[in-house]
């Protein structure tokens, strides 16, 4: 049975942000959790499929695997079998999601557990399209990118307050970071979690904001970054610069930089997968006589032999000659294919020649049973 798409599973749209793909996730775990259900595989398959779906378009780098190239794109994060819980890497999540939850209306009590402060947010990805050429990608290349980002105040040393003040604990939420409410229904007590509307989640609050950032802990800034790009990489692909994207505001972690690979169409090459098709026009002579080539590959020209006879659309393939695996799982080839080019203006010499060579054919098919165009079409099929 085919998988659903996984935004169709937590029944939202391509572009939903992280907070409703939380949001949703939480409705569908509530409403399916094997707790509730105690008995109901459907009700434990639709849970299953709801957490498969989240452990994917909760992380960004599987979500941006997913979006380009479907399920094949993220098949790798599971082992042979699919999905299984040993699978599932957001714990934490699912603690916010039931911790509470559970512990009230199913345990009568349970309580809130100990927190620590949210912190201040981390700062913004940034994502940089990076074209190569297909001699960069063959051999691998180190690149130095120019970008803007936000760095950590100087001044303030990234807390955010004026130099001489400090920031002080969010009497809301006591520092914490974060505040409960608590509800009663049907099935009892039921403690919702969330952000201290205060601190913005950050448990502290800047009453002399630094003149330099405004209070922001950070400011733009222009800097060079180095990427180095291995060898066989293709469009879509990504490499992940950790930490060097936005700092947080007031402390907060640094993002990440994340560079995307576009290959640029080449004059001479088409790629296809670690292969690379060179397509060799010859003249009717050579390909009738045999002809010593001089072929260019992405590592350097070298000779090949075209066999007398030779019809246009052959291929060679030149072991080794192509583009390497990203993975280190070996090298592709060289194809190269024949075009036999054919003079579309003939000098008085050349027709003479072309004639005579006519001629020639005519009288020997004659002989062996056969036209000429009997054996062009045979060539071609």
């Amino acid at each position: 049975m085919a998988k659903r798409d996984y935004y169709e599973v937590l029944g939202l749209e391509k572009g939903a942000d992280q907070d409703q793909i939380k949001s949703a996730y939480r409705k569908l775990a509530l409403k399916h959790h094997p707790d509730r259900n105690a008995g109901d595989s459907e009700a434990e398959s639709m849970f299953k499929e709801a957490s498969e779906a989240y452990e994917i378009l909760s992380d960004e780098e599987k979500r941006a695997n997913y979006d380009r190239f479907g399920h094949a794109g993220v098949e790798g994060n599971f082992g042979s079998g699919g999905f299984q819980w040993s699978d599932f890497s957001h714990a934490t999540d699912v603690e916010d999601i039931f911790g509470d939850f559970f512990g009230n209306i199913f345990g009568g009590g349970g309580g809130r557990r100990s927190r620590g402060p949210s912190g201040p947010p981390k700062g913004r990805d940034l994502r940089i399209a990076l074209s190569l050429t297909l001699e960069e990608i063959t051999a691998g290349t180190e690149k130095k990118i120019s970008l803007q980002r936000m760095k950590g105040c100087e001044i303030c040393d990234g807390d955010g307050a004026a130099p001489g003040s400090t920031a002080q604990t969010c009497e809301t939420c006591g520092g914490v970071g974060q505040v409960q409410q608590v509800a009663r229904s049907f099935f009892g007590q039921q403690v919702t979690v969330t952000a201290c509307p205060t601190c913005q989640g950050e448990g502290r609050m800047v009453s002399d904001p630094c003149r330099e950032c405004a209070g922001e802990g950070r400011v733009r800034d222009k800097t060079t970054i180095t990427v180095r790009i291995p060898a066989g990489v293709s469009t879509g692909n990504y490499i992940p610069l950790r930490g060097q994207g936005d700092a947080g505001p007031r402390g907060g972690p640094s993002g990440d930089v994340l560079v995307f690979i576009e290959e640029a169409a080449h004059e001479e090459y088409t790629r296809e997968g670690n292969d690379v098709i060179y397509r060799l026009p010859i003249s009717i002579s050579q390909a009738a006589l045999g002809h010593e080539a001089q072929v260019p590959t992405l590592h350097g020209a070298v000779k090949m032999k075209i066999p007398e006879g030779t019809q246009t659309g052959r291929v060679f393939r030149l072991r080794g000659k192509g583009i390497p695996d990203v993975d280190g799982r070996g090298i592709g080839d060289q194809l190269i294919e024949v075009l036999v080019w054919t003079p579309t203006q003939l000098t008085a010499d050349e027709r003479r020649v072309f004639e005579e060579l006519d001629e020639l054919h005519q009288q020997r098919a004659t002989k062996e049973g056969k036209s000429f165009l009997d054996r062009m079409m045979e060539a071609f099929s």
